[in-house]
């Protein structure tokens, strides 16, 4: 982060570690590590996610895989890319066979009986769910079409920024629970394509606004 400091001076940043919010026109949003208990455990799966953001709108955005060398890129405008591959979001109509990626929120369980009863759902409508424990990279993993779909409770900026720029520029959707582009604000993100995106914030829906008591 240094480097970026010294080479754009007047970006603000908005980081993991030491994590300051400007109100720069430019702000850097960055994660070193997501995945950082699969680290500690010597689990594959982490990366490195960095979004440049211009005002409210995302405009760069980097995934790295530092153990398989994927680097997933997306600009603006430019579509999305793993390595020199440009990547387009994978095409199923219908959760009916679909694999759905998801993470667990980090020492935060105020939604987790909202969160199980999402997870159930959507394992009795889809061919599986995933859960390897980096946002950034299930992010990445919808825009290449490894994944069909995506969704998580409560995330940082830094845990998705990248990621739904990825998956917007492969030609998916990314929003909050509401359908609207606040995830950056409140956290919560669901993305896929279209019709597997609407699928998907139907079910959320439903599940969010359900009473207690009726599960």
């Amino acid at each position: 982060m240094e480097i970026i400091r010294r080479a754009y001076p007047e970006h603000g940043i908005l980081a993991e570690e030491g994590s300051r919010i400007s109100d720069k026109d430019f702000e850097w949003i960055i994660d070193p590590l997501d995945g950082t208990t699969n680290f500690i455990h010597g689990m594959p799966q982490v990366g490195v996610s960095i979004a440049v953001r211009h005002f409210d709108r995302l405009e760069h955005a980097v995934v790295y895989d530092p153990v398989h060398n994927e680097l997933f890129t997306a600009s603006r405008g430019g579509g999305a890319h793993l390595n020199d591959r440009r990547l387009r979001i994978a095409q199923r109509k219908d959760l009916d066979g679909a694999l759905l990626g998801t993470g667990f929120p980090f020492r935060d369980f105020s939604h987790l009986d909202t969160y199980l009863a999402t997870l159930k759902a959507f394992m009795l409508k889809t061919a599986g769910v995933r859960r390897p424990g980096s946002a950034a990279l299930d992010l990445a993993y919808v825009a290449a079409g490894r994944y069909d779909g995506f969704w998580e409770f409560n995330l940082k900026p830094w845990d998705l920024a990248a990621g739904a720029l990825l998956v917007q520029e492969a030609g998916g959707v990314a929003t909050d629970f509401k359908g609207d582009q606040g995830y950056l604000q409140n956290g919560n993100i669901v993305a896929g394509n279209l019709r597997i995106h609407a699928q998907m914030l139907h079910i959320i829906s439903q599940e969010i606004n359900q009473p207690q008591s009726a599960r």
